[in-house]
């Protein structure tokens, strides 16, 4: 318990070292034409997914959507079989890339803000603002592809994939505590992003302002949340414990860094 309670203060390149680690063994046990010939075919499926992206709007998250953006790059149709998930790939890619992009928006938030800074709830809720921005040109789409990522060959993706990008939140926004309070942060930003990411594929209203007020709520109603099982002792060591234990099966799962 002391080592996983340690990992988030120092941001240990937990998920990266597993990364390498990974590489390392296949690079042992392959020859380099072997490890370049994976890398290649990882290109490969980076592009197609990237080139997939536009066609969500007319094909929606599917395995037509793949074809069309194989085609586009260059390769058949038929590449899509390189997708075993099939548009569970697509949108874990829509997920993880999606995440990448916040990361660079969250950097500059910290450097805009530094003359006038905001309070830590403020500068979460910017930021979850911004990565649900990045699902309104996919918002009448998105149903479907909560569809998808609640099967269970998806789920464990789908769910790290929310973690990394809470816990990246948080971590821009200037957590870095080391007590239990670290995990419930995280846990409440993911249940604010979730709710707000429901609530914004049914508003209509005029650029999704009732979006906005709703998450500016939940953000207000989290923060008191917080305030006051911060001050009282009603979490139990097993809360405690099922908290740690979705941070580090979100590690395990992505094999990407923690740290900053």
């Amino acid at each position: 318990m002391f080592f996983v309670a340690v990992v988030p203060a120092l941001r240990i390149p937990v998920r990266y070292t597993c990364a390498i680690w990974i590489s390392h063994s296949k690079f042992c046990s392959q020859s380099p034409t072997e490890n370049n010939s994976e890398n290649y075919e990882d290109d490969i499926r980076n592009k197609i997914l990237a080139a997939s992206l536009p066609y969500v709007l007319d094909q929606g998250w599917s395995k037509e959507c793949l074809s069309k953006g194989a085609e586009k790059v260059g390769y058949p149709g038929i590449s899509h079989g390189m997708f075993t998930r099939g548009a569970g790939d697509l949108v874990h890619y829509f997920n993880t890339s999606s995440n990448m992009k916040l990361v660079e928006i969250l950097k500059q938030f910290q450097k805009d803000l530094t003359d006038k800074p905001i309070s830590p709830g403020q500068f979460v809720e910017l930021a979850i603002q911004e990565r649900l921005k990045m699902l309104v040109p996919y918002v009448h789409k998105w149903p479907q592809a909560i569809a998808i990522m609640s099967l269970p060959p998806n789920v464990p993706t789908a769910l790290a994939a929310l973690l990394t990008m809470v816990d990246d939140i948080c971590y821009y926004a200037g957590d870095r505590s080391v007590d239990f309070n670290w995990y419930m942060r995280r846990l409440g930003v993911a249940g604010v992003y979730k709710a707000t990411e429901l609530y914004l594929i049914q508003d209509k209203s005029l650029e999704q302002q009732n979006t906005w007020n709703f998450l500016k709520r939940r953000m207000d109603e989290a923060v008191q949340l917080h305030e006051i099982i911060s001050k009282s002792d009603i979490t139990s060591q097993g809360a405690k414990d099922v908290a740690k234990s979705a941070f580090v099966t979100a590690r395990n799962i992505l094999g990407v860094s923690w740290n900053k």
